[in-house]
């Protein structure tokens, strides 16, 4: 039986790989914010730290005597300075890490993270991939994910006011989206495994690359809506659009730079497809996930 500490504990991921290290008869602590939305996990017998990753005190309470920590950067779209706030979670964590002697680190990070720069929503989790690979004896594990077939969900609202999909991101460009449960998936079984040694990198890359214009087309067969049409809006309209959703200036600038990188091949450029990070759900699987949302 091993400890494990899980950080992002109530969301897309961090919920099923505790749910699965709990069903495995570890032992599981949790870091959320919130006791009702932790709920299922604490009665199912993990130990809830609540706070967040930007608190040190609290993580290394939290971190004393695990073996491994599962840590997800969380977002926050009103944040003045989105990439300082990524780093102030990572510095946190690190500091955690290096106070309590935790051996394993499986960090959720993004295909992007390669980039010195230019990754925008994505620097800060390869600066937090850097501060991490300086702790001395800790064996890391960077899985950098594809573009989250979640993310498609943000169109249910263009597409019943508009009625079509429509983000800068150029239409024709093949992108390896990935859902969130086979990025669980993955971690889940190298945090069961722990047999990673060193710094290493391994790409969640989903079943294969897509276009927005063949996303438009399946999606639009699955709502009953078959001439769906994804329009590539400009950045200025992408700009607009976000902060009109209520998005902080500087998490829509991080955004747009990551766009643009990933329109220009450079956020992909080092994400190479083999079949060990080819997952199973593809976007027809997904098309029914983005059906019943739409249904709502």
């Amino acid at each position: 039986m091993k400890t494990y500490v899980i950080t992002g504990a109530t969301g897309h991921t961090g919920k099923p790989i505790a749910l699965g290290l709990l069903e495995s008869g570890h032992n599981v602590r949790i870091i959320s914010r919130s006791a009702e939305k932790a709920k299922e996990l604490t009665d199912k017998g993990a130990e809830l730290f609540t706070g967040d990753t930007s608190d040190a005190d609290l993580l290394k309470k939290a971190f004393a005597g695990a073996d491994a920590v599962y840590a997800m950067i969380p977002m926050d779209t009103a944040t003045p300075d989105y990439t300082e706030l990524q780093i102030e979670h990572a510095t946190a964590i690190g500091a955690a890490i290096k106070e309590t002697g935790v051996k394993y680190l499986v960090m959720l990070s993004s295909v992007g993270a390669h980039l010195a720069e230019g990754a925008g929503v994505v620097q800060g989790l390869q600066k937090a991939e850097v501060i991490f690979n300086s702790i001395d004896g800790l064996n890391t594990l960077y899985l950098r994910a594809g573009y989250f077939m979640e993310n498609t969900l943000m169109q249910v609202g263009a597409i019943k006011f508009m009625g079509a999909m429509a983000t800068p991101v150029a239409g024709d460009l093949a992108i390896p989206m990935v859902a969130t449960r086979d990025i669980a998936s993955a971690a889940l079984r190298y945090l069961l495994d722990l047999n990673f040694t060193g710094k290493n990198v391994d790409y969640v890359l989903g079943q294969r690359d897509v276009s927005y214009n063949e996303i438009a087309t399946l999606f639009g067969a699955a709502i009953g809506k078959p001439d769906l049409k994804y329009f590539t809006a400009s950045f200025e309209e992408g700009r607009q659009a976000m902060l009109h959703a209520g998005m902080g200036e500087s998490v829509v600038n991080k955004l747009l730079e990551f766009i643009r990188s990933m329109n220009e091949g450079r956020v992909l450029g080092d994400a190479k497809r083999t079949p060990a990070n080819t997952t199973p759900t593809s976007i027809e699987d997904f098309s029914h996930v983005f059906k019943a949302v739409f249904e709502m």
